[in-house]
């Protein structure tokens, strides 16, 4: 079973090139290793394989993993044969990136302000609104022009 995009049923430990050749060669036994000791901690969450990442391992399971359940895969990577446990990583979920594009911000200028916002301008008015909370810009925005008929800040 492969998944098209990105998924919270993946678990991704980061570790070394050397790491992820040794773990890979027995991957096979490792799936049942993990699988018996998620069952002994009467987690309903299986393994249903392991494959190589360029950063790491991804670890596919049946369902979501619960921290729980990262604590035994970490613990259970950390002590396996030929694994240099320093060079690896906490597991995480993979996270998912979205883009938004910014046509317009209401904008109500202030009386010592010119007709133009510049990117701290921009940057500083999106922070105010509650959901945006956890978004980083990652270009900063053009400047604009602030349009007198609209009180519209054009991007």
């Amino acid at each position: 079973m492969t998944t098209k995009g990105p998924s919270y049923k993946q678990v991704i430990i980061p570790m070394g090139n050397e790491n992820n050749i040794n773990f890979m060669k027995n991957s096979s036994i490792y799936v049942t290793n993990l699988n018996r000791n998620l069952r002994n901690a009467k987690s309903e969450v299986l393994v249903e394989f392991i494959r190589s990442d360029p950063l790491g391992i991804t670890i596919v399971t049946n369902k979501v993993s619960l921290p729980s359940d990262f604590l035994i895969i970490k613990n259970y990577i950390k002590n396996s044969e030929s694994i240099d446990s320093t060079q690896v990583d906490s597991p995480h979920l993979t996270q998912s990136k979205s883009y938004l594009k910014i046509i317009g911000i209401p904008y109500f200028p202030h009386s010592n302000m010119q007709d133009r916002l510049t990117s701290n301008d921009v940057e500083h008015i999106i922070k105010q609104n509650h959901i945006f909370n956890n978004v980083t810009l990652v270009l900063k925005p053009r400047v604009v022009k602030v349009s007198p008929k609209s009180d519209m800040a054009i991007i």
